[in-house]
């Protein structure tokens, strides 16, 4: 259990980089939305390569998918309810955090990752971390934490702050990264496989609608390129 919560607080430490690079290096909106895209590239391609085919290899068709579906409706409901407790624009890089409350900005974090940790774990009680997933969340985290924070220091948010509230995010998600290594039990097949269809719907659900409409709203039609690419990366790691 160790291993799993090593990971899973080292995947999410990549929010406390990026805070600190949004602090003290001030990246354009270009700089993170290209990270944004490829990491939302890179998880499309760990929810198919290593949540739903793995999944499918001991569930029906549409036992996964209706899982899938539940994983997607139940972030759908938290976004929605956070959003309206002021978390909505936790990742927007100008500053319209100034006016949310800062907890439903850790809420919605801890929302955001606490499906990707949670399957972290799973994939150390499997026999070893994903290599591929282990790099979706990071490039996920990166963006997340760069854009977040740039936006909160834009809010006048004292860095010190900002750091404390990445770090009761990066301690929850080693939680839940032990907790999928400790209460999921691969052998059985069928507990792990639903867990994993309801983490892959979670997951689409956030790239969805928090990562690509940022993305998209500074890159582009690039934004397409880069999803691409991080997709294809997920595929070679995937191999690995």
């Amino acid at each position: 259990m160790a291993a799993a919560i090593g990971w899973g607080a080292l995947s999410a430490s990549a929010l406390l980089v990026g805070a600190l690079i949004a602090y003290h290096l001030t990246p354009g909106r270009g700089a993170i939305a290209l990270v944004m895209a490829l990491g939302a590239g890179l998880l499309i391609g760990s929810v198919s390569f290593e949540l739903v085919d793995e999944a499918l290899q001991t569930r029906t068709v549409a036992a996964v998918g209706l899982f899938v579906l539940v994983g997607a409706a139940t972030f759908t409901v938290g976004d929605w309810l956070l959003g309206r407790a002021g978390g909505g624009e936790r990742k927007d890089s100008g500053g319209a955090q100034a006016e949310g409350s800062a907890l439903a900005i850790v809420l919605g974090s801890v929302l955001d990752g606490i499906p990707e940790s949670f399957v972290l774990g799973l994939t150390v009680l499997e026999g070893g971390v994903s290599v591929s997933l282990l790099a979706a969340i990071v490039l996920s985290n990166l963006p997340e934490g760069m854009s977040s924070s740039s936006g909160l220091r834009a809010a006048h948010w004292p860095e010190r702050r900002v750091l404390l509230l990445w770090s009761a995010v990066v301690a929850v998600s080693a939680a839940a990264a032990g907790l999928g290594y400790a209460v999921l039990d691969p052998a059985g097949g069928g507990t792990g496989a639903l867990v994993q269809a309801f983490a892959a719907g979670a997951l689409l659900a956030m790239v969805a609608s928090t990562m690509l409409p940022e993305a998209y709203e500074t890159e582009g039609l690039l934004t397409g390129l880069l999803v691409v690419t991080g997709f294809a990366v997920s595929l070679v790691l995937s191999a690995v």
